[in-house]
Order: structure tokens, then sequence, then C-alpha cells
């Protein structure tokens, strides 16, 4: 697939509409490029979590009827990874947008930049969609380390059998969290994940 799916990107994204207190769904798009069955992985995991998933297709229309029905009535924001298919995909459910789409940097293997400003379109009686431009690089901002846990769903039901209130599930002892990890019972990919945002978050922050 191209860009190749990061989910550390996409874990990011889900903190960010986590800590905004806003309902999240994730949209895994170009299916047809998915010659190794990879998708089917990810859906689960995530699934699992308690996220819902499309798996979408511009090109071959797979799952396009399930998101349409699932857009809402108020502002519904398509936010992700350079190259993903966002303006691809609003084009295909909403024809008339027009909005630009682009390809791939063969020198980068990420996505060129399209939409270089955010618009919000109505799209039905009282309905509008946001298109963003793609990101690169993000990081959530204004988390403590000891915060970051509560935005990972699936670390809610250890995080109070921890040791200290304010274990960071990295290296304090009796760590739940740790403890659930080393069982398979959390998904050594969303923790190698949340290890990579707690090391970029500053010690320093102000609240």
């Amino acid at each position: 697939m191209e860009p190749v799916f990061n989910n550390k990107v996409l874990d990011r994204l889900i903190i960010i509409g986590e800590t905004a207190h806003v309902p999240i769904s994730v949209i895994i798009n170009k299916s047809d490029l998915d010659e190794n069955n990879l998708i089917a992985e990810w859906k689960e995991l995530y699934d699992d979590i308690g996220y819902k998933v499309f798996i979408t297709s511009a090109v071959t229309g797979q799952g396009l009827n399930e998101l349409i029905n699932s857009i809402s009535v108020g502002k519904n924001l398509f936010f992700g990874h350079s190259g993903v298919g966002k303006s691809s995909l609003l084009n295909t459910i909403f024809p008339g947008l027009e909005l630009k789409v682009g390809r791939i940097s063969g020198f980068t293997d990420k996505g060129t930049h399209t939409t270089v400003t955010s618009s919000m379109i109505q799209v039905g009686s009282g309905t509008f969609v946001i298109d963003t431009p793609g990101i690169r690089e993000i990081d959530p901002f204004g988390i403590r380390k000891e915060d970051l846990g509560h935005y990972f769903l699936e670390f809610t039901g250890y995080i109070n059998d921890c040791k200290f209130n304010t274990c960071t599930h990295f290296h304090e002892p009796n760590c739940a969290v740790i403890g659930a990890v080393e069982k398979g019972e959390i998904s050594e990919k969303r923790y190698e994940s949340y290890l990579r945002i707690l090391d970029t978050i500053e010690e320093d922050i102000n609240f």
C-alpha cells in the first residue's frame, strides 16, 4: 500500500481525538492495494479496542456505503497521514466536491500536499465534512506522562491495579499495564506506540 500503513501515526491521531473527547472512527483506505491482506489484522486490533473500523477503497467502492451511512448530522472531520486518499474518498462519496488529489512521491514514499487548507463543506441538511491537509509528523500536546495511559482505551481496565497512581507504565514495579502486555492481553504494537508517544512528552510543561 502507498503510503505504507503506519499505526504509530494513527495512534497519535487517536490520542488527539481522545483528548478532545470526540467520537473516533478509523478508516483504512486503499484496500485495493492490500495484496498481502494485512488490513484484516489491523482491523481486528482496533475493533477489539472498541473503535469502529471502516475498510474502504475509492477504486473498488469497498466500504463506501457503510461509511456514508456512518456520517452523522453535524461536523465530520477527515484527518490523516499525507497520501492516504482523504480527498479521493470524499470525491467518490460526494460527487461534485472536486477536491484536489495528488500522487505519492516516488522519492519519499509519502503523500504530496494537495489540500493546503481545511475546508468545511455542507453535504446534507445539517451535515458537514471537513477535509484537512495531510500530516507528516504530529505529536499530542498538553498531556502529562502519567495521564497518557488514560487515552489508550485498552489500558483502562488495568491502570487502577498499578502500584503507583502516577505510574507511567514504563519502568515502575508492579505495573499492571506492563503485566497485561507480557500476558498478551494488550497489543505489543499499541504498547510500542504508547512508549514512543511517552518519549515525546516534555517534562517541563506547566499545567
